[in-house]
């Protein structure tokens, strides 16, 4: 089951990078037209080989769920819920 819940944090890690160059490459489609189309392709898969390469080392240097706990975690929140 641990297995699972990393495999899913990498991929929540993995697809950031990705939806960026997908926003970036579709933009250069849109602009250029289909002059833009392989490098906007080219944009997108360096997106997805970044975001791959990235959970990958995050994985193996200290796990995704830890990264994703601390980036989720709300200290200031919980602050205030233990104020009132």
């Amino acid at each position: 089951m641990r297995i699972l819940i990393e495999l899913l944090n990498w991929l929540r890690i993995a697809i950031s990078p990705l939806l960026v160059g997908v926003l970036m490459g579709g933009l250069v489609y849109l602009k250029k037209g289909d002059d833009g189309l392989v490098p906007g392709m080219v944009i997108t898969a360096i997106g997805g080989i970044v975001g791959v390469l990235w959970a990958t080392k995050i994985w193996k240097k200290q796990g995704t769920t830890n990264f994703i706990s601390r980036n989720d975690a709300s200290p200031d929140l919980d602050k205030k819920q233990s104020e009132n």
